[in-house]
Order: C-alpha cells, then sequence, then structure tokens
C-alpha cells in the first residue's frame, strides 16, 4: 500500500529576530503568490502556491542567534518555480530587498536543466527557488545520482564518494 502525498502542507520556521523577519516574508511570500491569512505579534503566516509558510520567534534566550546549516535538522528549503524567468524574478526581487544572495541565478549538476537562486532570510535561513524542466530525476534515464555530487557547499566526503564513487571536487 502506498501512502500518496499531495505535496507539503506547510512550514514554519523558527526565527530569532521577528520584526525584521516579518519585513522579509511580508514582502517575498506575496510575489509568489502567496496569501497572508495570519499576522500577529507572534505568529505570521502566508497560504498559496500549494503550500504554506509561517514564522514565530525563537525563545528568547537564542534571540540574535543566526542559522548554522549544519546542524541537525533544516539544510535549506527549496520552492519550485514554473519557470526560469520566474528565477530570475526571484533573483530580481531579492536583490531589490537587500536580501543575501548565496549563488544563482544558475544552471546547476542537480538536474538536466536545473537553473536556481539560493539566498538567506535575515537570520541566515537558506531558501532556494528552482526551476526543473520536464520530468527532472524522474526522466527515464537521470543522470545526476551516477555523474555529479550534490552542488551544496559542505558535503561530507563520505556523502561525495557514496554518491559519485569518488572524492568530490573542492
Amino acid at each position: 500500500m502506498a501512502i500518496e502525498i499531495n505535496g507539503m502542507a506547510h512550514l514554519i520556521l523558527t526565527v530569532s529576530r521577528f520584526e525584521v523577519a516579518r519585513e522579509f516574508y511580508r514582502r517575498l511570500l506575496p510575489e509568489f503568490g502567496m496569501k497572508v491569512v495570519f499576522d500577529g505579534d507572534r505568529f505570521f503566516y502566508c497560504v498559496g502556491a500549494r503550500t504554506a509558510i509561517g514564522i514565530e520567534p525563537s525563545d528568547p534566550a537564542l534571540a540574535g542567534e543566526r542559522f548554522v546549516q549544519q546542524r541537525v535538522g533544516l539544510h535549506h528549503l527549496c520552492l519550485r518555480a514554473r519557470s526560469r524567468e520566474d528565477v530570475d524574478k526571484c533573483a530580481a526581487l531579492l536583490g531589490e530587498m537587500g536580501a543575501s544572495i548565496v549563488r544563482g541565478p544558475a544552471e546547476d549538476a542537480w538536474a538536466p536543466g536545473y537553473y536556481s537562486v539560493l539566498f538567506e532570510d535575515p537570520d541566515g535561513i537558506r531558501l532556494e527557488v528552482n526551476f526543473v524542466p520536464g520530468a527532472g530525476l524522474l526522466a527515464a534515464r537521470p543522470t545526476w545520482a551516477k555523474a555529479h555530487a550534490p552542488p551544496w557547499d559542505g558535503i561530507p566526503a563520505t556523502l561525495a564518494r557514496s554518491v559519485t564513487g569518488k572524492e568530490r571536487d573542492r
């Protein structure tokens, strides 16, 4: 018996500077076709584009801490765009917002035609917007798993070896 998942219902991010993060997401998420459905002193929540994203403040003892990508938990969040042009529009918006763009927009080795922009929110939480044409890795002859190590920074050498059979070039 298979359990059929129909997308991701929601994701809640815990942020250390709620007011700053709320302004960032207030500007960004509606541009992704998401509607603000709750905007309060301790919770902000948008729904649309077949998912929902919310933020809430961290424990006050952790105020000012930044996201560390290699800790246990979230590595990054990637949202799928409908076109390369949408990825470019996202990058332009991020530039207008003064957001930290880690890389892109650019093609990458995740799947044939993979095109993305990787950026950070005010707490350093990494988000990505990508476009993959066609079936991507679900195509009849996917190439990524045999030809490329995952392109994110900090990939452990053991994982690179398990994917490619060799050390990842640095």
